[in-house]
């Protein structure tokens, strides 16, 4: 049979271990704030402008002609333009604005 004491001393224990471990859960939220949303979209704009970005780059051309007046070989490298923070912001705008206002079938 246990003691009153141990009984008081062991909910006292379980009670400091559930709040411990409740205190180190993430907090679970099913709605997101407007800060959240805007900071997930710019995220998914970031990842779609480096992806895009990476896609161009593997089509880079060089050409080569002979000026026809100097007979030098002239090169010329067409390369694409690193993206700024411009083109994340224009496209994080573009799927911002598809989440306010979805295509209608």
């Amino acid at each position: 049979m246990m003691s009153k004491q141990f009984k008081e001393n062991f909910e006292k224990s379980a009670e400091q271990v559930a709040s411990a471990v409740k205190e180190t859960l993430p907090k679970v939220s099913f709605n997101k704030n407007g800060y959240e949303i805007r900071t997930q979209v710019l995220d998914m704009a970031k990842a779609f402008t480096e992806f895009e970005h990476s896609q161009k780059w593997m089509g880079w051309e060089v050409t080569q002609k002979r000026d026809p007046n100097t007979g030098e070989i002239v090169s010329k490298v067409d390369m694409p333009d690193i993206p700024g923070v411009d083109q994340v912001l224009e496209t994080a705008e573009k799927f911002y604005n598809f989440i306010q206002n979805p295509v209608k079938k």
